[in-house]
């Protein structure tokens, strides 16, 4: 199925669902395209592998109230079949295109913890589920 073409500048805004707090992911972030052969108005196109920007790929801090002392975790992201071309490729790998959600997952290295008067207390929950989401401001280029 064909749909809009991801190139560099274009966006990944990602959601961890509450009450899981990872600040890095608040605000859209900007992909950098690795294509060297492929580029939509000027711009190289993005493929497998570029759905995860490099400022997202190191650990990251996170809080979960109560858990309101930071631990950090690394953040993965799923693609969907539609987020990505079946037939045109480019150095081997798929094109990424817009399609629909996919799995955002932030695994806990570090749990954040509560504090107490006994000591701290860690969060148990070492997985938080969410949801991404590619932003083009390509809207006339596409592939399948």
């Amino acid at each position: 199925m064909a749909d809009l073409i991801i190139r560099t500048g274009d966006l990944v805004s990602i959601t961890i669902d509450p009450p899981a707090v990872v600040p890095q992911t608040g605000a859209p972030v900007p992909l950098a395209g690795s294509a060297e052969t492929i580029t939509v108005n000027g711009m190289s196109v993005c493929l497998l592998g570029d759905e995860l920007p490099e400022e997202l790929r190191e650990p990251l801090e996170y809080t979960a109230p109560p858990f309101t002392t930071p631990g950090t975790g690394t953040l993965m992201l799923t693609l969907a079949p539609d987020n990505m071309t079946v037939q045109t490729v480019a150095d081997d790998k798929p094109l990424l295109i817009k399609g629909g959600t996919f799995i955002a997952t932030f695994t806990v290295e570090e749990p954040a913890t509560q504090p107490t008067p006994a000591g701290p207390i860690p969060d148990p929950v070492l997985e938080k589920p969410g949801t991404a989401q590619f932003v083009t401001e390509n809207e006339t280029v596409s592939a399948g």
